[in-house]
């Protein structure tokens, strides 16, 4: 059995602590490679379940804290996390704070994903937020342009975005990873703006974010396998 992981598939850690976590990666064995732990992860041991997974298990580790401050605390939060040797970080799509973050990760292999609007959000969430006016669509694609002018070396975009995205001329050798991905048939919980894992991939997304699926499932390796065989 080929056992290489196909990268494209990342595994949202959303379990209550390090031990729950490691427990979940030992269950879904080689076939992943790739794991995201969240803010609700950080006080149950995100970091040191990060650091096991990465030296001790060889897994990619995407850290997803959505940092937002003024410049100088994000320069020097990122520069602190980047030496934890972390694939992907991301920080909110503000370009003061994309370019705060970028500065922070100078000299790393840590990538910087700005976030543009949260998958859980739609257009009511943004209004009740003072958010300016206009369809998410566009929204998205403003803030995405504007976070790879700012030095992002990605965006997390819902995957109905990912196409829009993709076309900009300013993401070109960027990623753009989608969370909000459920395959067909599976509850939406709380997402809102959602496609299918093959329908993201196919739509410009490098990487797909899974949780609730997968560690939800009554036999997490066969949910991730299914969705793994989905991909085109």
């Amino acid at each position: 059995m080929n056992t290489v992981p196909d990268n494209r598939l990342i595994v949202a850690l959303d379990v209550p602590n390090a031990l729950a976590g490691l427990a979940l990666a030992e269950k879904l064995g080689p076939q992943v490679g790739f794991y995201k732990i969240g803010l609700g992860m950080l006080t149950g041991g995100g970091l040191a379940l990060a650091n096991e997974l990465h030296a001790e298990h060889g897994k990619r580790i995407f850290l997803d804290l959505k940092l937002f401050d003024i410049g100088a605390t994000i320069e020097a939060a990122v520069r602190g996390l980047a030496q934890f040797d972390l694939d992907l970080l991301t920080v909110h799509g503000d370009p003061h704070v994309v370019r705060a973050a970028a500065e922070g990760a100078s000299g790393s292999a840590m990538k910087i994903l700005a976030v543009t609007i949260l998958t859980s959000l739609d257009r009511a969430d943004l209004d009740a937020g003072l958010m300016a006016p206009g369809d998410i669509p566009d929204l998205v694609a403003t803030r995405a342009g504007r976070a790879f002018d700012a030095g992002a070396d990605g965006v997390i975009a819902s995957p109905q975005e990912a196409a829009m995205i993709r076309a900009l001329p300013e993401a070109e050798g960027r990623l753009i990873v989608t969370p909000g991905v459920r395959p067909a048939g599976s509850a939406l919980g709380d997402q809102k703006r959602v496609a299918t894992p093959p329908q993201a991939i196919a739509d410009g997304a490098d990487h797909i974010v899974v949780g609730r699926p997968i560690w939800a499932s009554d036999d997490p390796a066969a949910a991730a396998a299914s969705i793994l065989a989905s991909l085109p």
